[in-house]
Order: C-alpha cells, then sequence, then structure tokens
C-alpha cells in the first residue's frame, strides 16, 4: 500500500444551474481520521456520493491503494470496502435492528437450490455489533421505535459491520449525546488503530479538532486546503471556510420579551413513560429555548403541542383564548407552526420545487373563486420568502432536495412564515448546518421575535440555547425541571437540571 488508501483527484460535478464540485482533490491516509469541512452547499455531501457510487462524476479519478477504480454503484462501493453513514438517514422503520444493519446481504441457510434468511446467524450477528457500539438493545426490536440518536448508532454499527477499509461518517454525532459522542470516539478510534481511513464530515469544531488528524477544507465546490489538525484552530478553521473572519458566532440579541401570549398547563402523554405535568408560558416577541438530554421528551411535547400525538389532559391558551388541538390542522388554524427535527424524513417534500415546498401549507389562502389557484400571487408570496430570508436557490422550480441544508432549512421556516404565525417551534433548527448558515438561522429567529413572533427553539447545543434563547426550560424524563433566564444560563446550571431524577 502507498502512502494513501484513497486519491480523489479533479472530481467535477454539476447539476442543473449548479456547479457542485470544481476540479476537486483529495488525500486520505489509512488509519488516519481526515476531516472534510465546509459551509452547506461547499460540496462536501456531493464530493462522497461521487466516491459511494450514488452520482456519476463528470470528471475526475478515483484511486484506491494506487490504482484507479471506477465506483458504480453503492453496493460496488461496499464490494471495495468502502462504507458511508449518511447524514439523512434511511431507515426501513417497520424491519428490526438486525435486518436493517444487513439489509441486501442477509446470512442464509438451506440446501441447494433453496436458501433462505438465516434468523438466528443475523441476530446473533447483528447483536455482536450492536455491543461494538455500545447500543444496550435487542437486535430484533422494530426501527420505529428508536429515537433518531439511536438509529443513528444503528447506521454505524451496519458500517462498521461491513469490515470496511474506508468509511465515511456524514455528520455522525448530529443527534447524539456527549456520552454517545464519547462511545463514537472510542469505536474511531478502534477503526484507526485497525488501520481503517475515516473520512468526517462535521460542522462541530471541537469534535474536528480533537478527533481528526488532517483537515481538508472545501467552499464553493472549490477544494482550498489541507492541514494537520494540531496546527488548526477554531478561528482558523472558520475562516477558511467562509472566506472571511466571522468573530461572533451569534447575533445581539435584540429582542424585547413582552407579555405572555401562549401558556401550557398540566400537559400530560397517554403514554406511560412520556412527558407529564409540563407547565410554561412564552411571552411575546421572546425566544423560548428547551434543553434537555436524550429521552427528555422534548420532541414528543412539542408534537402534542402541535396535535401529532394524544394528549391524557392538559390545556393551551393563545392570546388569552383557549385553543382545543387535536391534529396539526387545528394548530396552523389556531397560528402555530412548527419545523420539525428531522429536515428529510418530515420536513421537506424532496421531490416538489423550492415554491412548492413553500406554498404548500398556505395554498388555501390563494384560491380564485375558491378552486382555482391565484399563481401570481403565490409566485409573488414565495419570492418575497426567498429575498427575506435570503434562500439561495438558481430557481423557484429547482428540486428542493438539491438545496443545501442550511437553504432547506430556510425554505422550511419560510413556509410558516407564510401562514403568519404567532407562535413557532422550532426543534433543532441547525441540526446539520454549517457556522455560516447557523448564523443565519439565528438572525432570522431574533428578526422575528423582534417582529412579535414568538419562538420555542429544541435544541441539543447548549451553547447555542446559551448564545441565543432569552430564557432556557429544561426537561429530564418528561418533566419541566426548572426554567433559567438568560443571563443566569450556564452549561453547570443547565446540566443540573438535565439530570434532576
Amino acid at each position: 500500500m502507498g502512502e494513501y488508501f484513497l486519491e480523489l483527484k479533479g472530481i467535477s460535478k454539476a447539476f442543473p444551474g449548479v456547479q457542485a464540485l470544481d476540479n476537486v482533490s483529495l488525500q486520505v491516509r489509512p488509519g488516519s481520521v481526515h476531516a472534510l469541512m465546509g459551509e452547506n452547499g461547499a460540496g462536501k455531501s456531493t464530493l462522497m456520493k461521487c466516491l459511494f457510487g450514488i452520482y456519476k462524476m463528470d470528471a475526475g479519478q478515483i484511486l484506491l491503494e494506487g490504482e484507479e477504480v471506477s465506483v458504480i454503484n453503492p453496493l460496488d462501493a461496499l464490494q471495495k470496502g468502502i462504507a458511508m453513514v449518511h447524514q439523512e438517514l434511511q431507515p426501513i422503520p417497520d424491519r428490526s435492528i438486525a435486518e436493517n444493519i444487513f439489509c441486501g446481504r442477509y446470512p442464509t441457510k438451506g440446501v441447494w437450490p433453496i436458501r433462505w434468511t438465516d434468523d438466528k446467524k443475523m441476530n446473533e450477528e447483528a447483536q455482536k455489533w450492536l455491543g461494538e457500539v455500545s447500543l444496550n438493545m435487542d437486535s430484533k426490536t422494530k426501527l420505529r421505535e428508536l429515537s433518531i440518536s439511536q438509529m443513528q448508532i444503528v447506521e454505524i454499527a451496519k458500517a462498521i459491520s461491513m469490515n470496511a477499509k474506508l468509511v465515511i461518517l456524514d455528520e455522525p454525532t448530529s443527534s447524539l449525546t456527549q456520552s454517545e459522542v464519547e462511545k463514537l470516539f472510542a469505536i474511531i478510534n478502534r477503526l484507526r488503530e485497525r488501520g481503517v481511513a475515516i473520512i468526517y464530515i462535521s460542522h462541530k469544531m471541537d469534535e474536528i479538532l480533537r478527533i481528526s488528524d488532517e483537515v481538508t477544507i472545501m467552499r464553493d465546490g472549490q477544494y482550498i486546503g489541507t492541514w494537520k489538525s494540531s496546527e488548526m484552530t477554531v478561528d482558523m478553521i472558520i475562516s477558511k471556510m467562509v472566506g472571511r473572519d466571522l468573530t461572533n458566532v451569534y447575533p445581539p440579541k435584540t429582542n424585547t420579551p413582552g407579555e405572555v401570549v401562549f401558556s401550557v398547563r398540566n400537559y400530560s402523554s397517554t403514554l406511560p413513560h412520556s412527558f407529564k405535568e409540563v407547565n410554561f408560558d412564552l411571552r411575546k416577541g421572546e425566544i423560548l429555548g428547551f434543553a434537555g438530554l436524550v429521552g427528555a421528551q422534548r420532541t414528543e411535547l412539542m408534537e402534542a403541542i402541535f396535535g401529532l400525538r394524544s394528549l391524557e389532559k392538559g390545556s393551551v391558551e393563545l392570546n388569552k383564548r383557549v385553543l382545543r388541538i387535536k391534529r396539526p390542522r387545528d394548530a396552523i388554524l389556531s397560528k402555530i407552526g412548527m419545523i420539525t427535527e428531522d429536515r428529510r424524513g418530515s420536513g421537506i417534500f424532496g421531490v416538489l420545487s423550492v415554491k412548492d415546498n413553500i406554498s404548500v401549507s398556505s395554498l388555501n389562502n390563494y384560491l380564485l373563486a375558491g378552486i382555482v389557484l391565484d399563481d401570481a400571487k403565490i409566485d409573488k408570496l414565495v419570492n418575497d420568502n426567498v429575498g427575506r430570508l435570503s434562500i439561495k436557490t438558481p430557481d423557484l422550480r429547482t428540486l428542493i432536495k438539491s438545496l443545501s441544508g442550511g437553504n432547506q432549512q430556510k425554505v422550511i421556516i419560510s413556509r410558516w412564515l407564510a401562514n403568519n404565525p404567532d407562535v413557532l417551534i422550532m426543534d433543532e433548527p441547525t441540526r446539520g448546518i454549517d457556522v455560516g448558515a447557523k448564523y443565519e438561522i439565528y438572525q432570522i429567529m431574533i428578526n422575528l421575535a423582534n417582529e412579535g413572533k414568538s419562538i420555542i427553539m429544541v435544541s441539543s447545543e447548549m451553547a447555542e440555547l446559551i448564545g441565543v434563547a432569552d430564557r432556557i426550560a429544561v426537561m429530564c424524563n418528561g418533566r419541566l425541571t426548572g426554567i433559567v433566564e438568560g443571563e443566569e444560563a450556564n452549561q453547570e446550571r443547565i446540566m443540573q437540571l438535565a439530570t434532576q431524577f
């Protein structure tokens, strides 16, 4: 084997209206962790999809162990020793953990010519790999019973079960708690010791500097450079990513919360181990953060408020009016919007255009004679929102799935702004988004608060909550254990409340 296990040379890839990759090169050594960084839209995921055979590159070479290869499709990539854990999970919810891990390569038994799946062997093997990633669950458990973070760990178990020589991890910690991150790092270190090459894509600077050996930075589909991680600082990485100095990670808080406009009282789930007796108030023009560890039931609470989950008891008031929310339509008509945690799974409509994704929740407002859509007014609505939120898209007819994660998130925010909500619930609004796009999302939130909108922000990043929220409500095991005023908030106090069993 030469100095590099993988060499990408002169990779180019274009989509209609977008040059996603422009003569990009990358070299990865065996037994090393190589961080690939850049803003959303820089081309990181596109480059990895070319390597993994999801996209066919327009130009360039792929060399494995010094030999030029052609990767036809993901199965071909796996057979060549390349595994990939995608940022946007694609689970099969009604199949077991074991079936998800071994999908497409089930162990079989039987007598020729008749063979069938060896369920016993499959479950035993899957249980072994779950042990490798410290996920204490039965391999026969249906995937729909798992949280997003647990699904992500299953994907990592699937990747390492293939005994790959190169593992691509695209935002692997975006839904993991700190303890789960530590487990992942232990797995990565074991793989590194075995000589496995790892490409690690993340926007979390502290993780990059801690786990990686080298850092390659991309910007606008082009290769900027590669450096030893030990020689880099957070400020240096950010400057090279965005092409300028970014001194403030969070915009200044210019909003001034007013009177209470939204109240939740005694919210309790019908499920035995979910949220119970939750009470909180939200003020006009306020950003109220919700913190907690995985399993705290923050998302479940928000989904219940929005009518996606059933209640045992509880009431909600908006502008001193008691609301009866049985389904999302009731919440929308009551001027409540919700941006979900899983952008790909329950946020965007990937096969529809930017225009359709922005206008889909407010089409009833643009009917002529109650039957025909007023296309001119819809175009104006969409154009206004694209300009207002600085959404980067080649055209309004561009499919949303071809946009970067940050621009997809802006489209989803625009969808709810088209309904002019009084309360906007934002569940993990910056998950999988780069530092520059995060700043823009934060600024949008503060601008909305300045307009008198009230925002509930659920986040797993304590620094983000402290930097943006006016107050922080903390949950643990379905209970609201305390609310911290913004000026009193610190990570130690939040963690105390988040572990107050």
